[in-house]
């Protein structure tokens, strides 16, 4: 059966194409500008250039004090740099990558960093023994893509054998989650003793807990900041004003100084691990230990831990392929970009630039590159084509130099954007079959895990296992029933495929198999 889009396809033109750029990336083709493309990219940057402060701080429970921590940051520019551009160009798609959320503090979890300042495995991993299971993980990535079955990759066999209800549940939850992690990022949704997250007391001023370097802002100015930039983009995109996302952003960034949220002395260099002096952050970088990290100690493992290094390693290739195959289907559903079957158009080239970037990321010295959900910010401003990726690519290769100007903009002006983007994705809903209750409880467990359980993976993965487990007890008594009354109406129809049942066993695993065993 195939799969319903819920979006129209891309409005094809008969214009010529402006220049040579336009032509390769067939930006009027797609029915979108050059300059529509290159505001979509650096809405998308805004939207997830955090990840370059935040990267560093998930490995390091020091934060900037660390010596590793400018290294890095480098790490995470060059690994966001390199992965965007291959799916700029080898894609074409409006999609950015970098060092994942989730991944990260799974690596500092590896070596002992992060807000944990503790390994929470029985061994002491080095951070050149998590690259290499991070390279190994990416290697183990482009077999599965490399690797074809009449002419389709193993990966895109993985993804064909999700069920269609729960692809079209999936955007969903993406939606919420990426909602989810703007509304924390600005300090609007917050730590519960009572009922473990809430919302922020806005009465209680004296909540003036702002980190800028660990980058963690708990105080109700920065949840008026995004909600006034959210309303604001809200605004001028009823009134159809083009960038209303990166305006929204600014004006959010504006009404961020007197709240004291925008923090200009990043500009001047006053805030310890951001300095314009990009020369020294180089020299350290190819000089120290991240670079090659993998090659410089990473062999040398803890005796008696490769059970752990095993399932370590399989958690990180089944984290990074869920998650990028969902942000893949929810990010090109917004731009509508897929095809007859819900896949995402190019999925084959999706696949290499993901894997390749993987390996690169961990040879630079920075945690799991993938695509970024963020994406769909620079989507929602208009974003249709790889030149949207290569603009986001020049940000980052720009930050580089200016990381005080950039770091400037608070994580509450982005998160306005994010929260948009939850938005826009939540109409996706209408089309998920809740009249069939053996789709309605998987496609509802991948809705509300993905925020609650803060994993695109775990909403996936549950939405899978629960599918199979409903779909063969429901065959079994429909099968039972059959046997006792003989009515043709009665006669059971198997509907789980053999590679449905294949990812559920992989999820087995990925949940219930200890890794310190």
């Amino acid at each position: 059966m195939k799969h319903e889009s819920n979006v129209q396809p891309i409005e094809q033109t008969s214009e010529k194409p402006v220049c040579k750029l336009d032509k390769f990336f067939g930006v009027t083709k797609a029915g979108s500008t050059i300059r529509t493309e290159i505001v979509a990219g650096i809405v998308t940057f805004l939207a997830m250039a955090y990840i370059l402060t935040v990267n560093p701080n998930q490995f390091f429970y020091a934060g900037t004090s660390d010596p590793r921590w400018a290294s890095v940051f480098m790490a995470t520019a060059f690994g966001a740099i390199i992965g965007t551009l291959l799916m700029a160009f080898l894609a074409k798609l409006p999609l950015a990558q970098a060092s994942g959320m989730g991944l990260n503090s799974m690596v500092g979890t590896v070596i002992g960093g992060g807000v944990g300042a503790f390994s929470t495995y029985v061994f002491e991993f080095t951070l050149a023994n998590a690259m290499l299971m991070v390279l190994i993980s990416g290697i183990i990535f482009m077999l599965l893509s490399v690797i074809t079955i009449k002419g389709v990759s193993l990966r895109q066999k993985l993804f064909e054998g999700i069920p269609a209800g729960i692809k079209t549940a999936i955007p969903v939850g993406i939606g919420l989650f990426i909602a989810y992690i703007g509304m924390q990022n600005a300090g609007f949704i917050v730590t519960n003793g009572y009922t473990q997250v809430g919302m922020i007391t806005f009465s209680n001023w004296e909540l003036q807990t702002i980190n800028w370097a660990a980058g963690t802002q708990t105080t109700p100015a920065t949840a008026i900041v995004m909600l006034i930039g959210l309303v604001a983009i809200a605004i001028l995109s009823h009134l159809k004003v083009k960038g209303a996302v990166i305006i929204g952003i600014l004006v959010a960034t504006l009404v961020g100084i007197p709240f004291g949220v925008t923090n200009l002395e990043v500009v001047a260099g006053k805030v310890d691990g951001i300095t314009w002096k990009f020369w020294e952050n180089f020299e350290t970088f190819f000089t120290g230990e991240v670079f090659l990290a993998p090659f410089k100690g990473g062999f040398d493992f803890p005796e008696g831990s490769l059970f752990t290094i095993i399932m370590i390693i399989i958690s990180m290739s089944m984290i990074d392929m869920f998650d990028t195959m969902g942000t893949c289907v929810g990010c090109c559903s917004a731009a509508g970009l897929l095809d007859e079957n819900g896949t995402p158009r190019n999925y084959a080239q999706i696949m290499y630039a993901d894997s390749i970037a993987t390996c690169t990321g961990a040879l630079l010295g920075t945690s799991t590159v993938t695509t970024f959900v963020e994406s769909g910010s620079g989507i929602a401003e208009g974003g249709k084509t790889g030149l949207t990726a290569l603009s986001t690519a020049v940000m980052f290769f720009l930050a580089i130099f200016a990381l005080p100007l950039f770091a400037m903009i608070p994580s509450a002006a982005t998160a306005s954007a994010l929260v948009y983007v939850g938005v826009l994705m939540m109409k996706n809903i209408k089309n998920v079959d809740f009249s069939d209750i053996r789709i309605a409880v998987p496609a509802f467990l991948a809705i509300a895990l993905m925020p609650l359980a803060y994993s695109i993976t775990t909403g996936i993965g549950m939405a899978i296992l629960s599918y199979v487990v409903i779909s063969i007890l429901c065959f079994v008594c429909e099968l039972v029933r059959y046997a006792i009354t003989k009515k043709e109406e009665h006669k059971p129809v198997w509907n789980v495929s053999v590679i449905t049942i294949i990812i559920s066993l992989l999820f087995c695993v990925y949940f219930f198999v200890p890794v310190t065993l």
